[in-house]
């Protein structure tokens, strides 16, 4: 019988397979509020066994790239609750993924009043698009003060109190791809020397301190967090000290009693691959659950699950392409080709009119 198609177990959840459909930024929601394309997307992938949203930030400060959503409002919250009772509807869970772009990302995307903010005052190489202007080079960040790191932690504690309230099942805390919590764990763009700088005991601190703040919050079986050991997306270079830094990581999130950690690989888009050794520290340090993602088909999904390398398997632009991936699976069937100009384009084109397996 195939690992991948049965019931499995995520905290005190029940999943309707081991199917994990990755977090896809895909910058539908106009006003970064979400809206009904949106509801009719994750509705039609509902089939996973658990659904992680695109990225949503806690804070205006974290909206850096364009028309993706926010949970800081009523408005965002009783939107998303729109995509929750839909995709629940179907019998899938769903978390969502809380990103914060940090010093990835431009003011001209941001509302009035946000600020590009970082650890430190250290400029991300490359540009980043904007509706106004088009592509912009990325801004030098504003250094956060201690104040700053405060109400960012009170920001990811709020939005997870409203991701609750939207009917999340849970939360995924983004700490990979080079965003505000993995700049904090890094120290090409951490070059603090207070308490928050230095060593790995300090760099992962505002992780962790989020990490527990939101587990007071909302519980520890609602929380999980996404990393990217040797990931060097958004200018985050490989440094000698990185294995041992992640090793560090995955104790400190087995202590707090995470439902999950997601490790993402890379590899399969150009990246630098993510070392077995890596992947199976965390195997063996951390208690819960673990989910890997990067470049899976059907078969070696099965056989890593089969090998227990994992416990769920998260696979991203197959169910972009796909809503109904599972079937496609079960019945052996061929998977349609993802477009990837319209990932980032507003508009149901590339995002809701993949075909489904006719009947």
């Amino acid at each position: 019988m195939s690992l991948l198609f049965s019931k499995a177990t995520l905290g005190p959840l029940t999943l309707q397979n081991h199917m994990v459909m990755s977090p896809l930024t895909r910058s539908r929601a106009t006003g970064n509020v979400p809206n009904d394309l949106m509801v009719e997307y994750y509705s039609q992938r509902a089939s996973a066994g658990l659904i992680i949203t695109e990225g949503t930030s806690p804070s205006p400060n974290g909206l850096g790239y364009a028309r993706i959503p926010g949970i800081f409002s009523n408005e965002q919250v009783a939107s998303w609750k729109k995509v929750t009772d839909a995709v629940h509807a179907k019998g899938a869970k769903m978390f969502m993924q809380m990103m914060h772009t940090g010093r990835i990302g431009h003011p001209l995307n941001l509302p009035k009043g946000a600020k590009v903010l970082a650890p430190s005052a250290v400029r991300a190489a490359g540009q980043m698009y904007t509706d106004a202007e088009g592509l912009k080079d990325h801004p030098t960040p504003e250094a956060m003060t201690e104040a700053d790191i405060m109400a960012a932690q009170a920001e990811f504690v709020n939005a997870a109190i409203n991701a609750v309230k939207a009917g999340f099942d849970g939360i995924e805390l983004h700490g990979a791809n080079g965003y505000l919590l993995e700049q904090f764990i890094r120290p090409n763009s951490n070059t603090r020397t207070d308490r928050y700088g230095g060593g790995i005991e300090n760099r992962a601190r505002f992780v962790l301190e989020v990490a527990a703040a939101t587990i007071a919050a909302i519980g520890a079986d609602k929380v999980g967090i996404r990393l990217s050991p040797f990931g060097v997306f958004n200018d985050m270079p490989l440094y000698p000290e990185m294995a041992a830094d992640y090793a560090y990581l995955a104790g400190k999130l087995n202590d707090l009693g995470l439902v999950y950690i997601h490790l993402v690989d890379h590899s399969s888009q150009g990246a630098p691959i993510v070392p077995d050794s890596m992947k199976a520290t965390f195997r063996k340090t951390f208690k819960r659950s673990l989910i890997l993602s990067g470049g899976y088909d059907l078969a070696r999904a099965e056989s890593d699950l089969a090998a227990r390398k994992a416990d769920l398997i998260a696979f991203g632009k197959a169910f972009l392409a796909n809503p109904d991936l599972v079937e496609r699976w079960k019945a052996q069937a061929a998977l349609n080709a993802f477009d990837a100009s319209t990932f980032y384009t507003p508009g149901a084109k590339g995002y809701t009119d993949y075909p489904a397996l006719t009947a």
